[in-house]
């Protein structure tokens, strides 16, 4: 959709002419630029590419070829940046890189301006009677320090909350999570909360590890496709390659489930519109169709899967009637889709946000891996759960434990975790101990409770203290490489701003929480670098695990973010203890020193065998691997996965290749072959949890089997396979907590995963609801079907806080507010949208925000394509926006992208940024007019079922 031109004294038409003589619509039309999309994209092959020559004459300086991963989405394409006198002068995409093979997506192909942009940060700045104020770094660190050491003293280490992010490198969401736990808090979280938690919950609750199980590139085996909950064309491009080479190859079957038309919908086989929250009940649906006619993996299920007898129980009520009257399928499309799934394996499944971002996201995770398991796709080649993260690194920072409920290499927050990461620091326990609040509140003391999530910060601030299960509320706030407007409940977060001491903005951008807190005071913004301005490692949403090197040197006076935290960490004294093994140059912490560290800890999902020297010599040799099996052929890498994706057991020395597939029986362990994990115990109301007559090729056990610990070695006779230096450290051990690794190493040595050899479950009997459910939404349009299907009681406290449902779902607001309202990505901006807004090239193709409505409504209402509407949440939000009238939604949902910020309610706040940064896109955040909604294990915002009514403007 083309839409009017933003216009304000940053425009692009502006600055450009006066720089050009020309707009810079005219410029595009007298160049190739306008052209370039498709040939970017790498589909038309190498052979339909050419370079272009420039007219201009090109600088005898010597040029650089630096290799560095995308910065956007979690696919993790390949970038070759050419450099010359220090600048970045062009970049292409890397076709040897075995993920994209020279694909670029339009924000990959604009990544060269990130760098360079002129609308960044330019140097550190405070807010100070209502005017932006240049600092030194000296005197923003000190106070800064100051600030949070004085409320630490009044309020407790609780009151700071970190919010971290999936912009960070590996080393450095390492390095956050330790900081903030030398600090003394739990209180730190980054955007998986809001994007995925609901995953990594439900899928490592069903079989062992919350992760993709297979990869972009396997896809290309697939014979089947399930998307759900995703627009990989629009979110994930470059994943679409390895769709359409299945397609051909293959002719794999597609089928997508959505409430909108979408882009991915455009290249399927089958589009399946569904009613927004009602995933479950489309899952039994099509299971009812399975076990109706016998299709289910009868041996599979057998030998590997604990609990199905009770899902078939539950899918008994959900008959065809049933699920049509739910999700408005009727009976003939669910037949075809079950069949086409059940003649076409191996097949995979396929989720994003639409899947996760729900009250009972959590639920939808787990229906998801149950309707593989029971086609048998889990551990094949061409299956599995193939779960696209959003961020380059929002994998890794997860990994890494940037999150309010573990530790690195999700240990969990009890003392044996923390003493397991203590041996690692070596920092005293005790010390680590008496940094947090030794107070005991309900669930225990703050260091062995989860903390606030990210998606409950607001009422951090916001809540009575009495009913907080910490010492005092949320006081300062660190938004360290985060886009609040990618937060619900946008109104309540610009009181919970304005009622904080302080807010510190670390970022390449201002970011929106610069210009929407509505303060004139206590906001510090601290320039941090690009990742084209550092280097280090970042994992794609397969679990591979990639090499950036550093592209061009800080641009202005910005510094990397393991720089600040290492000058935070100095000033507030805890330097010593975060730094003990890590050298420092000059105030930069080295990177190479880091990931040593956390090899020597992450020994639960296998972030232990990937040294630096094996990371780099994967990224100098990307032409080595293979584009569908991942493995190298040829070189020293000879047999590795590509970016040895966790789990790479056992240290470096042991060369363990990675693991392509999780799960994958047909593969020796030292191959990349597993079982799934033991870790729900061995033996459950008379049924067995371990596998049955399965087990990976050259298993010496041969069946079932615990996780190893020392005493499990001693019971088989291996114990002297251990060294003796072994022996000593693996005494009393297991296998996540020897630091010598010799446990690990012994246990593959005889064919077995060192985590076991187990069923998957489909039964949780941890979680609200140990059977997934379907539930009503909170805010629903059908109020005739929550008495048969109501939400939880209230929760008194949910990590720290009361957690609203029944109450929240009594309010009947469908009269007023009668249209589903649901969110999504565009492909031309990713998450909050600060740093793509601020790009030229990207700002170009999409320049308002906007609201998809169905013709019905439109023309009901009055409303013409390209108006200006007010659309209207339940809980008092409202923002205004430009029209689309189209049939990609029908009459009952509208749909906004989550991209935009920068305008609110109505108010344009671009004269509240720092001179210079405002990006050239502004508009109105979706989040305005979305609704109070979390799921009860995770705390995951409701972002794609709400309601809202939509008026003409005046």
């Amino acid at each position: 959709m083309r839409l009017h031109k933003k216009t304000s004294d940053s425009s692009l038409d502006s600055q450009s002419a006066n720089r050009l003589g020309v707009s810079r619509r005219g410029f595009l039309k007298g160049t190739s630029l306008a052209a370039g999309g498709i040939a970017a994209t790498g589909l038309l092959g190498k052979t339909m590419i050419r370079p272009t020559q420039a007219a201009t004459p090109k600088s005898s300086a010597p040029v650089e070829i630096k290799r560095t991963i995308c910065s956007h989405c979690s696919v993790g394409c390949g970038v070759y940046a050419h450099v010359q006198n220090g600048v970045w002068t062009y970049q292409e995409a890397a076709f040897d890189n075995p993920i994209n093979k020279g694909a670029h997506c339009a924000k990959g192909a604009a990544l060269r301006y990130h760098g360079h942009s002129t609308r960044r940060l330019k140097y550190p700045m405070k807010l100070e009677n209502g005017q932006w104020k240049k600092l030194s770094w000296e005197q923003a660190i000190n106070e800064v320090g100051d600030k949070i050491e004085q409320i630490r003293a009044e309020s407790g280490p609780d009151s700071v909350f970190w919010l971290g992010s999936a912009k960070f490198n590996n080393e450095q969401a390492y390095l956050f999570r330790k900081m903030v736990s030398l600090w003394g808090t739990n209180n730190v979280e980054h955007q998986a909360r809001i994007c995925h938690s609901t995953t990594v919950a439900g899928v490592a609750n069903t079989w062992g590890y919350g992760a993709m199980t297979n990869s972009y590139n396997d896809m290309q085996n697939s014979r089947s496709m399930l998307f759900i909950g995703s627009n990989a064309a629009e979110a994930h491009p470059v994943s679409m390659q390895h769709v359409l080479i299945a397609k051909e190859r293959n002719n794999c079957k597609v089928v997508v489930a959505d409430p909108r038309f979408t882009r991915t919908a455009a290249k399927a086989n089958q589009y399946v519109r569904i009613r927004p929250g009602s995933d479950v009940a489309y899952v039994w649906g099509l299971l009812w169709h399975i076990f109706a006619n016998g299709w289910e993996d009868k041996q599979y299920l057998a030998q590997r899967v604990y609990g199905m007898d009770e899902i078939r129980e539950e899918i008994q009520q959900f008959p065809p009637d049933v699920v049509q009257d739910i999700t408005g399928v009727d009976e003939r499309t669910m037949y075809q889709t079950a069949k086409l799934l059940s003649d076409n394996r191996p097949g995979c499944v396929v989720w994003c946000m639409g899947g996760t971002q729900h009250t009972t996201g959590n639920n939808n995770t787990r229906a998801y891996c149950i309707l593989e398991l029971a086609l048998g796709n889990i551990g094949k080649s061409g299956g599995g759960a193939n779960i696209f993260r959003g961020h380059d690194n929002v994998q890794g920072a997860t990994d890494f434990g940037v999150l309010s409920d573990s530790l690195p290499g999700y240990y969990g927050l009890a003392d044996g975790a923390w003493k397991h990461w203590a041996g690692v620091w070596g920092v005293d326990f005790e010390w680590i101990q008496n940094r947090f609040d030794q107070t005991e509140y309900r669930g225990g003391k703050p260091m062995n409770t989860n903390g606030i999530t990210v998606s409950r910060w607001v009422d951090g601030v916001l809540e009575d203290k009495e009913k907080m299960a910490q010492n005092d509320n949320i006081r300062a706030m660190f938004y360290w490489g985060h886009a609040v407007n990618s937060q619900t409940r946008g109104p309540e977060m610009r009181e919970a701003m304005k009622k904080l001491d302080m807010m510190v903005i670390v970022d390449p951008y201002p970011t929106v929480a610069a210009v929407m807190n509505d303060r004139t005071d206590g906001v510090y913004l601290l320039p941090a670098c690009t990742q084209f301005e550092t280097y280090g490692s970042v994992t794609a949403s397969n679990r591979s695990i990639q090499w950036r090197s550093k592209v061009i040197e800080p641009h202005f006076e910005s510094k990397p973010d393991h720089e600040i935290m290492y000058l935070l960490a100095k000033k507030v004294g805890i330097a010593d203890q975060v730094f003990k093994n890590i050298a420092i140059n000059g105030n930069e912490p080295l990177i190479e020193d880091i990931v040593r560290e956390y090899n020597r800890g992450m020994w639960t999902i296998g972030y232990t065998g990937q040294s630096p020297e094996r990371l780099k010599y994967h990224q100098e040799n990307w032409h080595a691997f293979d584009f569908t099996s991942l493995r190298a052929v040829g070189t020293e890498a000879h047999g590795d996965f590509y970016g040895l994706p966790w789990p790479c057991w056992g240290t470096p020395e042991m060369k363990h290749p990675g693991t392509h597939v999780l799960y994958d029986t047909s593969l020796p362990v030292k191959d990349g072959g597993l079982g799934f994990r033991a870790n729900f115990g061995v033996e459950r109301n008379g049924q067995t949890l371990l596998a049955e007559g399965s087990a990976p090729v050259g298993n010496e056990i041969g069946d079932g089997h615990p996780e190893f610990t020392a005493a499990m070695l001693q019971q088989l006779g291996w114990w002297d396979d251990l060294t003796d230096a072994e022996k000593a450290a693996a005494e009393g051990k297991d296998w996540k907590t020897d630091l010598s690794g010799g446990i690990q190493r012994v246990a593959i040595k005889h064919g077995c995963a060192p985590f076991g050899n187990g069923k998957a479950r489909t039964v949780v009997w941890t979680f609200p609801d140990a059977i997934p459910k379907h539930r009503e939404p909170l805010y629903t349009t059908r109020r005739d079907l929550v008495a048969k299907y109501p939400t939880w009681d209230d929760f008194e406290s949910l990590y720290r806080m009361p957690t609203l449902y029944k109450t929240i779902q009594d309010r009947d607001t469908s009269a007023e507010f009668p249209i589903i309202l649901t969110s999504g990505r565009l492909v031309e901006y990713e998450g909050g949208g600060d740093e793509t807004r601020s790009n030229p090239w990207l700002a170009e193709l999409q320049q308002d925000m906007f609201v998809e409505i169905n013709p019905f409504n439109a023309n009901t209402l009055r409303i013409a394509d390209g108006d200006d509407v007010w659309v209207y949440g339940p809980e008092g939000g409202r923002v205004r926006v430009k029209a689309m009238v189209t049939n990609r939604v029908d009459r009952d949902v509208a749909f906004m992208p989550f991209h935009f910020g920068g305008e609110f309610q109505g108010e344009d706040l671009r004269k509240r940024y720092p001179a210079g940064s405002d990006p050239y896109v502004l508009g109105e955040a979706v989040n305005t007019v979305t609704t109070y909604g979390y799921d009860p294990v995770t705390l995951m915002q409701e972002t794609k079922c709400t309601v809202c009514r939509i008026e003409k403007a005046a």
